[in-house]
């Protein structure tokens, strides 16, 4: 599985908000079309932090899901709850964190 990390700002008091936009939106077919196998959504303080595994490296799935008007239209959803961290944001890969270090258990 691929994983990424998207960081952005949210009000404390918008995580229901945000969920219930996923939740509509992971009941489509969309997931399926862009590779999204898991999403995990945190907040702390007044940070958003979303958790995604996808099927496939994530800048594939991000160039799938930007071509399809449904995954548009959750990004116009979200827009009242989020807002990019960095201003300079311009697309979802400018929100991406970058992963320094990983590590995985054995099997024993």
């Amino acid at each position: 599985m691929h994983e990424t990390m998207i960081i952005a700002k949210m009000a404390p008091g918008d995580a229901d908000e945000v969920a219930a936009v996923f939740g509509r939106h992971d009941a489509t077919s969309v997931p399926h079309e862009i590779g999204v196998r898991q999403r995990s959504l945190y907040q702390f303080h007044g940070l958003y932090v979303h958790l995604i595994g996808f099927d496939r490296p994530a800048p594939e799935a991000m160039r799938i899901a930007q071509s399809l008007p449904a995954f548009r239209a959750v990004s116009e959803d979200l827009a009242p709850y989020i807002e990019a961290y960095d201003p300079n944001w311009r697309s979802p890969q400018d929100a991406m964190a970058r992963r320094f270090y990983h590590w995985t258990s054995s099997p024993e």
